[in-house]
């Protein structure tokens, strides 16, 4: 039987490399699809952006599983979804995991921070890891969980967002890997590639590894595929609310120093090109059909 996760598995083997953007809300996926993307990242840091709040653990599961649902009934691409630390403990992933496939996800992506969780990125954050064999518990929840084995669970280690050597980071993906993950993420705040870049050619594991090039946009997919074919899948993590918000901030400001819309207007998408992405073509024929 064809699933989402049986899709992305297999994308994953065919190109070597796989691409997920983020994605904050129904429009925004589909306009990732229209892009070319090979997936879509269910950002919790987009939503919780989207929702004006800090990304902390204060959206909720309901919150995020409700847009991921939403997303996933208006767009084909696989869903990685972005469930942060679980929302809890072992018995909440259990929950959690069972949930999200029933929503549609090919992927979910949990990480060793401690719950509430703080950002990754932001400066002098609090970044407190769980035990590793808690965490390898999660790991096991999530799998036992999942009724289609070929969901991939992702285990994301913090290790060096958290401050602590190569040695540990690697340390910690062995042991996520043992327990059962599908594919290891490893995340890193450095502006430079270097510090996972020497990660990826220190990795003995079988599984692949998950980049989230955020802090260091050098990065390119020609440079992480030089990496022996590690690297299974990478992930722009937060390029959606940013290109968003930027856009937003220029057009409100010019419409402010003009006193009017007739300069903006020109710079941003038509109506029509709105109306196309709600499918409202559909809508008049379903009308003239259905109507009598």
């Amino acid at each position: 039987m064809d699933t989402p996760g049986k899709r992305l598995r297999q994308l994953i083997r065919q190109e070597g490399l796989a691409r997920a953007m983020s994605a904050h809300s129904p429009l925004s996926a589909k306009l990732v699809e229209e892009a070319g993307f090979d997936a879509i990242w269910a950002s919790g840091f987009e939503l919780s952006a989207l929702y004006g709040l800090p990304d902390v653990s204060l959206v909720t599961m309901t919150q995020h599983l409700d847009m991921v649902r939403a997303m996933a009934g208006h767009c084909g691409l696989p869903i990685v979804a972005d469930i942060d630390t679980g929302f809890g403990n072992a018995l909440n992933v259990l929950y959690a995991v069972r949930e999200y496939e029933k929503a549609g996800v090919a992927a979910l992506v949990i990480e060793d921070k401690t719950f509430p969780k703080v950002t990754s990125l932001i400066a002098e954050g609090r970044q407190d890891l769980v035990r590793l064999e808690e965490f390898q518990g999660k790991i096991d929840a999530a799998r036992s969980a999942r009724a289609d084995a070929d969901l991939m669970i992702i285990a994301r280690t913090e290790a060096l967002i958290a401050g602590l050597d190569q040695d540990e980071a690697l340390r910690r993906a062995r042991a996520y890997e043992e327990a059962g993950a599908d594919m290891i993420l490893v995340h890193s705040k450095q502006k430079t590639p270097d510090e996972i870049e020497a990660f990826v050619r220190a990795w003995k594991g079988s599984v692949p590894i998950v980049l989230v090039p955020t802090a260091y946009p050098a990065m390119t997919e020609k440079r992480i595929r030089a990496l022996d074919g590690k690297v299974g899948l990478v992930i722009y993590g937060n390029h959606a609310i940013r290109a968003a918000v930027g856009a937003m901030q220029k057009t409100f400001a010019m419409i402010r120093a003009e006193g009017g819309i007739e300069g903006a207007d020109r710079e941003i998408a038509t109506v029509e090109e709105i109306f196309r992405l709600q499918g409202m073509d559909r809508v008049k024929a379903d009308e003239k059909r259905f109507l009598k």
